[in-house]
């Protein structure tokens, strides 16, 4: 079968996996959006290519290799690259929570001398349930 060149905004979000308000109203609105390339019916149309590369830009979180074993602070993982700010993880930390609601960040493995810690293996575990969407770059 033969991709198409062009993508009209229900065809984005059924290749993606996402809904059509998510490419209307949070992908089209950063600034690295793909201009449209001509229309079809009431849609614009998009170079496949073009989204392919915003996508895998600013919306596919990069995999971070990360020592399993170690531990690391949230400085340390914000500056290690892993897609999420020390502060965000301190956040979701510190948020009170419902007991039968999950939690944004898990626990820290250590808290000796007062900081928290986490191995490599936890925070890759826990990558993988967050979303990847960035809106700043």
């Amino acid at each position: 079968m033969v991709e198409p060149q062009h993508l009209i905004t229900p065809e984005i979000a059924e290749r993606y996996d996402v809904s059509i308000h998510t490419v209307t109203k949070t992908w089209s609105a950063h600034p690295a959006w793909p201009a449209p390339v001509d229309r079809r019916g009431r849609y614009k149309e998009y170079a496949a290519e073009d989204v392919s590369a915003f996508v895998r830009d600013h919306v596919d979180r990069q995999a971070v290799t990360l020592e399993p074993r170690r531990l690391y602070t949230a400085q340390q993982l914000e500056d290690a690259g892993i897609g999420i700010k020390a502060s965000t993880i301190r956040a979701d930390l510190s948020r009170s929570r419902k007991p039968d609601q999950p939690r944004r960040w898990p626990e820290p493995d250590d808290t000796s001398d007062g900081v928290n810690r986490w191995t490599g293996e936890t925070v890759t575990t826990a990558l993988t349930t967050r979303r990847g969407y960035r809106r700043n770059g």
